[in-house]
């Protein structure tokens, strides 16, 4: 069994905002970073293309496999962000953000998701892919990636970060051989570095 994880392209976005489920368009390297990561993986003959619907994914997805069909799929959508999306990291109340900087993995953001509400569901519907034709391409978001990894190499939620890198555009490649998964980062650009958290 195969699968590649595909992170979609840099996103139309101030650095510092908090965002996840906001559909955010992509900016103008995309047709670049799209590239980069075609001349990656244009040589594999995929059965299956899911993606994310939030148009960064679609848009990706629709450029890298113009002939396939894709599936478009909520389950492997960002963690929801709740009344947070949109807002700078540094303007979130602190009444609301100190709980979450204490305990982020269990913590729900307000009308939101916590780590384990998008683990739970995104390692739900990545077991769910084993009965369909190989290799898959899914075309998702980091927190995804991160929670599938996680998953499989039982990391925990907490170190994940320091665990995975997952940068824009990034290809992970898993292949399950006896029972076991492994992974292999087929490209991982190098970007500056992202902001999700309070700068202090």
């Amino acid at each position: 069994m195969e699968i590649h994880l595909i992170r979609h392209t840099t996103p139309l976005v101030e650095k510092g905002i908090c965002y996840g489920q906001t559909d955010l368009d992509v900016t103008n390297s995309f047709h670049e970073e799209a590239q980069n990561i075609f001349q990656q993986i244009g040589h594999f003959n995929y059965h299956s293309i899911i993606s994310s619907p939030l148009q960064r994914c679609a848009k990706l997805a629709k450029q890298l496999f113009p002939e396939k069909n894709i599936i478009f799929e909520k389950s492997i959508m960002e963690i929801n962000c709740g009344s947070w999306e949109m807002q700078h990291w540094d303007e979130i109340p602190k009444s609301e953000l100190d709980p979450w900087m204490t305990d982020f993995v269990n913590t729900r953001i307000p009308n939101g998701e916590s780590y384990v509400d998008i683990y739970d569901r995104v390692t739900q519907y990545f077991q769910s892919l084993q009965p369909l034709p190989q290799p898959i391409a899914l075309v998702t978001h980091g927190g995804v990636i991160r929670s599938i990894l996680s998953h499989i190499t039982e990391t925990p939620l907490e170190k994940s970060f320091e665990a995975f890198t997952i940068r824009y555009g990034c290809v992970v490649q898993l292949t399950l051989e006896d029972n076991k998964w492994n992974y292999n980062t087929l490209h991982n650009p190098q970007f500056e570095k992202e902001q999700h958290h309070p700068s202090k």
